[in-house]
C-alpha cells in the first residue's frame, strides 16, 4: 500500500515502515503517534484513490522518532576591492517519523 500526504503544502510519498523526514514541529515530542489527515493519494495493489483534494476518510499514522538539522547550506556574498564579505550558514530543521500505518 502506497500513499501521498501533505505536510504544510510539501507532498510525500510513504509505505508502511517508511522513515521520512517532516518539516520541524515543535508540538511533538518523542515517542507520540500522529496522524496526518491531507492524503491526496492512496494506492493498493493497483486500484489508486485520487482525492479531489484530499481522498475522504483516509488517514496515515506515524510515530515521532525525534528532531534532526539538515545539512548546512552555506551563502556568500563577495564583491573584489570593496572590502564586502559576508557569509551565512543555515541549518533547516526536521522531524523524523515512521509511518506505521495507513487507512483507506
Amino acid at each position: 500500500m502506497f500513499a501521498v500526504i501533505s505536510d504544510r503544502n510539501r507532498q510525500i510519498g510513504v509505505r508502511v515502515g517508511d522513515v521520512v523526514a517532516c518539516d520541524l514541529n515543535v508540538d511533538w515530542k518523542e515517542g507520540e503517534a500522529v496522524t496526518f489527515e491531507r492524503v491526496l493519494l492512496i494506492s493498493n495493489e493497483g486500484q489508486v484513490h485520487l482525492g479531489k483534494p484530499t481522498v475522504v476518510g483516509a488517514k496515515v499514522q506515524a510515530k515521532v522518532l525525534g528532531a534532526f538539522r539538515g545539512v548546512k547550506t552555506v551563502s556568500m556574498r563577495f564583491k573584489r576591492r570593496k572590502n564586502v564579505r559576508r557569509k551565512q550558514g543555515h541549518r533547516e530543521g526536521y522531524t523524523r517519523v515512521e509511518i506505521t500505518g495507513i487507512q483507506a
